[in-house]
């Protein structure tokens, strides 16, 4: 997969996320997609993977369903793309995105307070 088509595919999935387009993200979601999360026992999290195109679709309106408040932006999160979610100016979670074949066909969300500590420093890696 290119950059450009895994650009195109995160592009459709916070543009049918940000509008409410359920099937608009099921359309972008591969059938048999899996969505991991992680609120490390302190943000709201789903306890099990979600797993399905339309459960996951079904889950991740639920969870963003106020986006008056929130907001999405690009990113790459360790050399993948993800979406970084806001709220009130804050970071709320971090979505790494994996795209196979221009679907989605995993997701996982960071709302650990821990981790999401770190979104704004680039750690630099050593031998």
């Amino acid at each position: 997969m290119t950059p450009s088509q895994s650009r195109r595919a995160l592009d459709a999935f916070r543009q049918a996320v940000e509008t409410g387009n359920l099937q608009g993200l099921v359309d972008i979601l591969a059938p048999d997609v899996v969505l991991l999360t992680d609120g490390g026992g302190v943000a709201q999290a789903a306890l099990a993977p979600v797993v399905g195109a339309e459960a996951v679709a079904g889950a991740l309106s639920a969870a963003l369903s106020n986006l008056a408040r929130r907001s999405l932006h690009p990113a790459p999160i360790n050399g993948y793309p993800a979406l970084i979610l806001t709220l009130d100016g804050e970071i709320d979670a971090v979505l790494a995105v994996r795209i196979d074949d221009g679907l989605i066909t995993g997701l996982y969300s960071v709302r650990n307070p821990h981790k999401l500590s770190r979104v704004h420093t680039e750690t630099t890696l050593r031998r």
